[in-house]
């Protein structure tokens, strides 16, 4: 065999192996065995977690109105940088998404809707993890603050208008 014909050969080879290393890779895992193999389906867990768009960790909330549990998958601003972005130039959000800014609880907070084109609901959550106000439908791209009643442990934001759909008010628990 020539020079030529071993290297296509070695070529293929390392092509099978390498194809048989994705499909193995790729396929689901039903039952994790040892630690690192756990370890691998929690970092494919958290990998999954992790929103499209902005790139943020994605976390269950859930708001209790009127005995009723309402389930949120959000994403959480919970750098300086995230939650200077927000959810600016986004143009869509789905009816059980929205966005957690988590505060520590000793402060008021303010918000304004810059380079956001979709109204939203900021809803504002006290010390107490219940909601304190909400500024619903706020404008898109308005440059006017909208402020909390009192000190905030997180404001959540929703799809303009869907705090009321669901029946979400002042008072309501708010878990994330």
């Amino acid at each position: 065999m020539d020079r030529r014909s071993k290297r296509r050969n070695g070529l293929r080879v390392l092509g099978a192996l390498a194809a048989l290393a994705v499909a193995v890779g790729c396929s689901p895992q039903t039952q994790a065995g040892s630690p690192a193999e756990q370890g691998v389906a929690a970092a494919e867990t958290t990998a999954a977690e992790v929103h499209p768009v902005s790139g943020l960790q994605i976390a269950p909330l859930t708001v209790t109105a009127d005995g009723k549990r309402i389930e949120f998958a959000v994403e959480v601003a919970d750098t300086r940088e995230a939650q200077a972005r927000g959810l600016m130039f986004r143009t869509e959000l789905g009816d059980f998404e929205g966005m957690i800014f988590p505060y520590d609880g000793t402060t008021a907070q303010s918000f304004w809707m810059k380079n956001t084109p979709l109204p939203l609901d900021i809803i504002f959550i006290g010390p107490d993890r219940r909601i304190s106000n909400i500024a619903a439908m706020t404008e898109p791209y308005s440059l006017e603050s909208v402020y909390s009643i009192g000190p905030v442990l997180g404001v959540l934001e929703l799809r303009g208008g869907r705090a009321e759909e669901l029946g979400i008010e002042p008072g309501d628990l708010v878990e994330w």
